[in-house]
């Protein structure tokens, strides 16, 4: 005759199986955590070469008491508040910023990263770290080389500006045919970045201005 197990039995059994499983899975996170901060700051060290052209060095800088404060780390991890990091040339010459900005898109948040030349007030590239925008359409905003070129030398001021047809400003920033939402995104989230970051940076431009209601808005209609 089969015996069946009390309650007592089950639960403890129940409990020892819990635990383990925790135990398994910490371990498992303890053990991979380390690689994964540095690949994450592997991805963001060449992120940051490739939206600063002639950058071969970087210094990360947070914000604290609303101030610039240089951020080291011996152990190379990134920072845990905001921060922006400086590009240096082989000489040790400043060649701009590399600033991380995040807001939504169509479908999620979008994560980008971009060069400014504070000297000349021109962003001088983009990458897109982070995307779900829709495939094959939303998702232009990484694959699209003639919207990414938009970014290789683009004027800042007042703000930047998406249209539908071809650029005659520069500020402006032509939408990908289909994926005018994603467009919009991707400027929107970098006009509010300048408006929070360009004033505090060495040589800040107090000309640049928060988005306007009409440059911020999401165009209506399909992604």
């Amino acid at each position: 005759m089969a015996i069946e197990a009390g309650p007592a039995r089950m639960m403890a059994t129940l409990g020892i199986a819990g635990l383990s499983s925790g135990f398994a899975l910490v371990s498992i996170h303890l053990l991979t955590q380390p690689r994964i901060e540095r690949n994450r700051a592997e991805a963001l060290e060449a992120a940051i070469y490739h939206v600063l052209p002639g950058a071969s060095r970087s210094e990360a800088f947070v914000l604290r008491d609303g101030e610039l404060t240089p951020f080291r780390d011996p152990e190379g991890r990134l920072p845990d508040e905001e921060a922006v990091y400086a590009g240096y040339d082989d000489a040790g010459e400043p060649v701009g910023f590399a600033i991380p900005a995040e807001g939504p898109g169509f479908q999620d948040t979008i994560k980008l990263i971009y060069g400014y030349d504070p000297a000349r007030r021109r962003i001088v590239g983009m990458e897109v770290l982070e995307s779900r925008e829709t495939p094959g359409l939303g998702d232009k905003i990484i694959k699209d080389d003639a919207f990414v070129e938009n970014f290789r030398d683009l004027a800042v001021t007042p703000e930047l500006v998406v249209v539908k047809r071809k650029r005659t400003r520069e500020n402006e920033v032509d939408a990908i045919s289909g994926a005018t939402i994603s467009s919009n995104a991707v400027v929107r989230i970098i006009n509010e970045a300048n408006a929070r970051w360009l004033v505090r940076l060495p040589g800040g431009d107090a000309t640049v201005r928060a988005p306007s209601p009409v440059a911020a808005q999401t165009a209506r209609g399909p992604d």
